[in-house]
């Protein structure tokens, strides 16, 4: 009996995600009205030092990418001045679940439910919101490598890995808004077996001569190619730009 209840609510609940999201959806195509965007910090590690970081956060620490998404947006003349709206919600106190080691198969898509049924669970923001970003953060003397950061484009949610310290705040922006890219749609611009960026759709300047080195990075490449076999990440959004490619993914131009 109570398992059979436990499944009805479950299925509820998918339901009304379900739908949540497709009013999202038909907000988020024709750009115009601003998406609202909420960023969910969490201590990834337990450590004091996320602790205090994520004391010291309010919304004027991702003010810079609104006004990076406002200019980026600028070439492709959107109706919404303000493309997206980021707010800072209070800690997340429970972790998301780990994403299973394969990427395909039924274990996948059940990973991806749990983690929209987690993501409702865990909302604790008093108002609208169209994108949801979980942000972990870790200490990075105690875990100088993170797990990959994702994007779901299904749930539009998306799971950030950061260092908890000021020093990488600007590479942080920059996955922050590349995973936010990928739950809005767009997708890598990078081979995943080497993590250099594809050309022509992954080079921020893909027919300048000599073509490399490169300045910039694509945000959805996520470096900066330097020559044939090496790259760079990029140390804030303004070492990056929203590629045509991109743009066209998330619906700010068409074919």
């Amino acid at each position: 009996m109570w398992k059979k209840l436990r499944i009805t609510f479950f299925a509820y609940i998918l339901v009304l995600v379900a739908a949540t999201t497709m009013s999202t959806r038909q907000r988020h195509a024709d750009w115009e009205h601003s998406l609202w965007v909420t960023v969910y910090p969490i201590n990834g590690d337990g450590s004091a030092v996320a602790d205090d970081y994520i004391n010291s956060l309010n919304e004027d620490s991702f003010s810079s990418i609104e006004e990076y998404i406002v200019e980026q947006s600028l070439d492709f003349n959107l109706s919404a001045r303000l493309p997206v709206d980021i707010k800072l919600s209070g800690e997340v106190k429970t972790l998301p679940p780990s994403p299973p080691e394969a990427h395909s198969g039924i274990s996948v898509v059940l990973w991806s439910l749990k983690m929209r049924w987690w993501a409702w669970r865990a909302n604790n923001f008093n108002g609208p919101s169209d994108v949801k970003i979980f942000v972990l953060y870790f200490d990075p003397e105690t875990n100088p490598r993170l797990r990959h950061s994702l994007g779901l484009r299904k749930g539009f949610l998306g799971v950030v890995n950061a260092f908890a310290d000021s020093s990488y705040a600007g590479q942080n922006k920059v996955v922050l808004t590349h995973e936010l890219m990928h739950a809005l749609g767009a997708s890598d611009q990078y081979d995943p077996n080497t993590n250099y960026p594809l050309h022509p759709k992954g080079f921020a300047a893909p027919f300048k001569t000599p073509l490399l080195p490169q300045s910039k990075a694509t945000l959805m490449a996520g470096r900066i190619p330097l020559n044939e076999n090496d790259s760079s990440m990029p140390l804030s959004l303004k070492q990056t730009v929203i590629s045509p490619y991109a743009a066209l993914e998330i619906g700010w131009k068409k074919e």
